[in-house]
């Protein structure tokens, strides 16, 4: 038994998954000891409010109001756990967005950039075919289908970047991501597409339940009433899948990671390096296009494009999600729903008691800024820092290094010394 958990314990998958939840637990407990601080320091909310909020932080998804007491109460809530699934559709693919990049040894902060052109792509399709002449059902397929496409050719850009000049690809990404923005502003300015109808509607396009075209909710409205949930999770999920026997079972797989372990060392060996870069960003690209088509495909939720002042903040989410879930599609699944698991718990933190939900976002942000040291953290557990144990006999011998010997008689002097 002892021999069975040594060999799980060193296993790098292990350590890896250990060092996600150890960035989760400590940005947990920072939530925990800012609303402590703020309830401490704030009169009108006290410890008892501090108490609250902490319980809402780690139990937010599963509560269920005040009782007649005024105290708080949990259980499960469907109609949080739905919108929890609702919500976590978008981040696990722009998670799978930026893994598959990761794999392939690229840094895909494009993703943002790659979700408004899949969203443009989307609702232009499936607003302007009129479903009096074409099924809903066809429509919505044209829609999903489109916004891949169009994410993919804008993902490849950066890779095509990267593979043909050698331009680095985040900084790639990063010009791609403001010129989506801006040219998704200018689509839509002056659209038919935008909401006219509604009172108080400027800068809005219209919902695609508008044009009868939505996801259909596959039952999961019947498991948890009064939610956004729909059959996105699903298709979520089954892509996530997708992706995983892709990295891990295929050929094409096989060289996607090949070159992101050596360039170079992958071309020798006959891998096209060039082709599996621009296909690897292709790929994140697509898989960005689809969160954004399954986000608005839903009917509940209008797109606001007018003056974007920022990026769509699911793009950059993507990336501790990826880190969180070790690049792993399938860790990306849980990741994802945890990420939106704190959203909501944002939410009820903001409607049950006086704290902002923005606490939340410290969280998240703590999460994130330790996602960063994620290398650090598993080494750390892998015992690397660690100074190497001396043997019982004593100090281990040392051999003395022998002299480089060289027929070039400045090749020596070079090796010895350098230059200055």
């Amino acid at each position: 038994m002892r021999e069975k958990l040594a060999g799980l314990w060193g296993r790098s998958g292990t350590k890896a998954v250990l060092a996600s939840l150890i960035s989760i637990v400590i940005g947990m407990v920072v939530g925990s000891i800012v609303i402590l601080i703020v309830g401490m320091t704030n009169s009108s909310l006290g410890l008892k409010s501090a108490w609250e909020g902490i319980c809402l932080v780690f139990g937010g998804m599963f509560s269920t109001g005040r009782n007649a007491a005024g105290s708080l109460t949990f259980g499960f809530n469907p109609t949080s756990v739905g919108n929890m699934l609702f919500r976590a559709t978008p981040l696990i693919l722009t998670g799978l967005s930026v893994s598959v990049a990761f794999k392939t040894g690229l840094f895909n902060i494009g993703a943002p950039g790659q979700y408004l052109i899949g969203t443009a792509a989307t609702l232009y399709i499936a607003l302007s075919i009129p479903t009096t002449s074409v099924p809903a059902g066809v429509v919505w397929i044209l829609a999903f289908l489109g916004g891949i496409l169009f994410a993919a050719l804008w993902g490849a850009i950066p890779g095509m970047m990267k593979a043909f000049l050698n331009i680095n690809e985040v900084l790639a990404c990063i010009m791609t991501n403001w010129i989506a923005a801006n040219l998704v502003t200018w689509f839509f300015d002056g659209s038919v597409l935008c909401n006219a109808v509604e009172s108080g509607k400027t800068g809005y396009i219209y919902k695609t339940t508008f044009n009868g075209v939505e996801t259909p909710k596959m039952g999961l409205d019947i498991l948890f009433p009064g939610s956004q949930v729909n059959g996105g999770i699903l298709i979520a999920i089954v892509l996530a899948i997708l992706v995983y026997i892709l990295m891990g079972k295929t050929t094409l797989g096989y060289e996607l990671k090949a070159c992101g372990s050596n360039r170079h060392a992958a071309r020798y060996a006959g891998i096209s390096d060039r082709r599996n870069i621009v296909l690897s960003m292709a790929i994140a690209g697509g898989l960005a296009g689809a969160a954004a088509s399954l986000y608005y495909l839903s009917g509940n939720t209008e797109f606001f494009w007018s003056t974007y002042q920022s990026l769509p903040a699911t793009g950059f989410n993507g990336i501790p999600v990826a880190l969180l879930g070790v690049n792993n599609p399938i860790g990306v699944i849980f990741t994802g729903c945890f990420m939106s698991i704190l959203n909501i718990s944002g939410l009820q933190l903001t409607n049950l008691t006086a704290y902002n939900e923005y606490i939340t976002d410290v969280i998240i942000a703590t999460i994130v800024y330790l996602s960063a040291f994620f290398l650090l953290i598993r080494g750390l557990l892998s015992g690397r820092h660690k100074k190497t144990e001396k043997p019982a006999g004593g100090p281990a011998p040392t051999e003395e290094p022998k002299p480089v010997e060289s027929t070039n008689p400045g090749e020596g002097s070079e090796k010895g010394g350098g230059e200055a």
